[in-house]
């Protein structure tokens, strides 16, 4: 992290308190984690105040954090706790009185400072509601428009106020958002050009369920190593 990013967080910090906790970083980037009830004020005054200055919303995106930390990789062998249980595993389908766990969807937002040439990334978990909602920023950056849109069609997270929320990427009718880790890499519908009807109809998938193995430990004679020594002189 550069000088320029610490006086940055010390100067956020100073002004947000315990409303914005910071995040560490591996890779030289200042985040901070923000409470969604208080998202919308503090969007509103990193765009606003001058010492901050963040006038342009660069990205929002989704983060579906189900089973984060928790995935098995075997690379000897193709097994079901590997990429493939994206398509063995039975969908989890929520009742609407059921609730998420509360740090199981984020919304993360780019935020650029062209004045003070700073980037900056908030974090905000949508909590238990089922649907997940989060207030949208559409009425602080305009831009947010069609990201906000995109996150909800992919990640099925709603956001409240926004002008036109409706799906951006998937066909009309679509079921499901096709992003949160216990939708099927299959899906659950195709769609087909039905002659007799003279029309697009959906159809339940016909694809096969493949194993999906992330990668592949080779015996074969290109990787013996009195080969290798032989082809070195």
């Amino acid at each position: 992290m550069t000088n320029r990013y610490e006086i940055l967080a010390a100067r956020i910090d100073e002004r947000f308190g315990e409303q914005m906790t910071r995040v560490a970083s591996n890779c030289g980037e200042l985040t901070f984690e923000v409470d969604k009830d208080d998202l919308h004020d503090i969007a509103t005054a990193l765009r606003n105040e001058a010492e901050f200055g963040f006038e342009m919303l660069m990205d929002v995106c989704g983060v579906d954090y189900l089973t984060y930390g928790s995935d098995e990789w075997t690379t000897s062998s193709a097994t079901g706790t590997g990429f493939s249980r994206g398509v063995e595993r039975e969908p989890v389908i929520l009742d609407e009185a059921d609730e998420f766990d509360p740090r199981r969807f984020a919304v993360v937002y780019h935020l650029l400072s062209l004045q003070h040439n700073f980037r900056l990334r908030l974090r905000t978990y949508t909590g238990t509601d089922n649907p997940p909602v989060i207030r949208s920023v559409t009425d602080i950056w305009n831009g947010a428009n069609w990201f906000e849109r995109e996150v909800f069609d992919l990640y099925g997270i709603l956001f409240l106020g926004h002008p036109d929320l409706r799906r951006i990427l998937t066909d009309y009718g679509f079921i499901g958002h096709p992003f949160r880790k216990d939708f099927p890499l299959s899906g659950n519908v195709e769609v087909i050009y039905d002659a007799e009807k003279g029309r697009v109809a959906y159809q339940p998938v016909s694809i096969e369920p493949r194993t999906l193995v992330p990668r592949v430990i080779r015996d074969d004679n290109r990787y013996s190593e009195d080969l290798k020594d032989r082809a070195d002189g």
